[in-house]
């Protein structure tokens, strides 16, 4: 196969200096290296599986002109996907001529932050993404910035008052800049982010990064014709953005990955377009952005979306990725059922538009041809005269897998028919998918509690739940219709913000929902 000009060694910023590296396993992880190469111990190895956030280091890239830093987990990143970037871990923090600690490590230090320790540096390095992308987060920031961090000694609170404690701290080191687009008022460009500016420009990825080693190779092209050809000469070549559910495959069922395409470099699949009409979000968009886009045009899935999964996950997984695995439990596929949304795959340089709803054929069986992939997500944006809703049902408020994932969209008339109806529920089936039967109830009859009950009863007929570990069919299913009798309640005249009424956690601090 003939490829476009291509480079073998990874290049990224440690430290204020570059690092190379070449010949290694492409499958090799950061968490790895960091222990075993460069003895950065700091970096701890808790579940391998991006649960705990013991390895959390915070990685930065150029976006807008701009050094953009997100706390992600080691565990679950290859090496190879720091090529271009400038890499943080908890050693980082240490400074180089004096013993001043960071104010992160000083305020867990005042705030008695470490018990046993083991957890501390993923805390220190996930409040440190914080500090550089906040100014004076509130407390449900700062519970989101540690959604993806376990202490097994219970010192959540010193923790979280130590987050509240380090923007107060008196530093001669670099504070905050421009992390994320969110951030209403940017800073002003320091030296230190200059410095990093001129780095990262100066190992901008310019070439295909092409890696080889006992039999496994690695590609990550840069634009999209590159990674097409690549695709359609490699099409049982594993393909990652994020690497949140591959990394899985490597660390916990030690498969062997001979052939691997990274999406991550390709620009043309991290844009996103919006329309009048809709919201196209390309493949290598991160689940943050996605959703950051998704919730200005539906508030109504701000819980849902922070509530998927935790942060650092979010910051390296993408939505593309997230649909294109098909899981039966995964949380962002039910409500884009509901939204109608529709996939654009590609295949060399022609495109195919599939609805999302008719592109799961089975459990890990997709309407996708070989040498064919997910180029884009197209979610419609002419739903407001709709009402819309998605729960999330599971053990833990944070961080945790669905037992239920329902969504539903309706549109009413004056006179309350429904003229516009689509359910669709994740958990109930070998793949998320619509309930159909139920769906025909409901069109065309009054919005009423008869017609509910009626939807209730059909929804048996739709779904036929498995039961597993994590909940009983008996208990899918009733939570299935009762879902649905929530959604029923929140719309009826004069409930609007039900959610945040009901939601158990609204009267803690910070968790209330405006």
């Amino acid at each position: 196969m003939t490829v476009s000009a291509s480079e073998s060694v990874i290049r990224f910023i440690l430290d204020g200096a570059v690092v190379s590296v070449s010949h290694i396993d492409p499958s090799l992880t950061l968490l790895q290296y960091l222990r075993e190469t460069l003895y950065r111990s700091g970096t701890k190895e808790g579940c391998a599986e991006g649960d705990c956030g013991a390895c959390t280091v915070v990685l930065g890239e150029l976006v807008d002109g701009r050094v953009s830093l997100r706390s992600v987990n080691a565990c679950i990143q290859f090496v190879a996907m720091l090529h271009g970037k400038v890499l943080f871990t908890v050693e980082s923090l240490k400074p180089k001529h004096d013993s001043e600690l960071h104010p992160v490590q000083q305020a867990m230090v005042d705030c008695h932050g470490s018990q046993c320790g083991f957890c501390t540096s993923g805390f220190v390095m996930s409040l440190f993404a914080l500090f550089k992308s906040s100014v004076n987060p509130d407390r449900s920031q700062i519970n989101d910035a540690l959604s993806g961090n376990l202490c097994r000694c219970t010192g959540y609170k010193p923790i979280i008052d130590a987050a509240q404690e380090m923007f107060a701290i008196e530093t001669n080191q670099p504070r905050n800049w421009l992390t994320q687009a969110a951030l209403n008022e940017p800073q002003p460009i320091d030296d230190f982010e200059k410095a990093l500016i001129d780095q990262l420009e100066a190992i901008r990825p310019v070439k295909m990064l092409q890696l080889e080693h006992s039999e496994k190779q690695y590609f990550a092209p840069l634009d999209l014709q590159s990674l097409t050809k690549l695709i359609r000469d490699k099409p049982d070549a594993t393909l990652i953005a994020g690497n949140t559910d591959v990394g899985l495959w490597v660390n916990k069922q030690l498969r062997d990955l001979p052939e691997v395409i990274s999406l991550s470099l390709v620009e043309d699949l991290k844009k996103i377009d919006i329309t009048d009409s809709d919201i196209t979000i390309g493949a290598a968009v991160s689940l943050s952005d996605a959703f950051a886009a998704l919730v200005k045009y539906y508030p109504e899935l701000k819980e849902l979306f922070r509530r998927f999964a935790s942060q650092p996950v979010r910051n390296a997984g993408t939505l593309v990725g997230n649909v294109a695995n098909g899981s039966p439990i995964g949380d962002s596929m039910p409500i884009l059922i509901a939204l109608q949304s529709e996939l654009i795959l590609r295949k060399a340089d022609s495109q195919r538009i599939v609805a999302l709803d008719q592109f799961y054929l089975g459990y890990q069986q997709k309407d996708c041809q070989p040498g064919e992939f997910i180029e884009a997500i197209r979610i419609p944006l002419n739903t407001k005269h709709y009402r819309l809703a998605s729960y999330k049902v599971s053990k833990r408020y944070d961080q945790d897998i669905s037992a239920v994932c329902a969504a539903f969209v309706i549109g009413l008339d004056e006179d309350g028919t429904i003229f516009h109806c689509r359910v669709a529920y994740g958990g109930m089936a070998a793949t998320p998918a619509r309930a159909r039967n139920t769906e025909k109830v409901l069109l065309g009859s009054k919005w009423n509690e008869k017609n509910l009950a009626l939807a209730m009863a059909t929804l048996a007929e739709d779904f036929s739940p498995l039961s597993d570990v994590r909940a009983s069919s008996d208990y899918r299913l009733k939570v299935a219709q009762n879902l649905l009798t929530r959604f029923y309640l929140e719309t009826q005249p004069g409930q609007s913000g039900a959610v945040s009424q009901v939601n158990r956690l609204n009267d803690l601090p910070g968790l209330r929902h405006e």
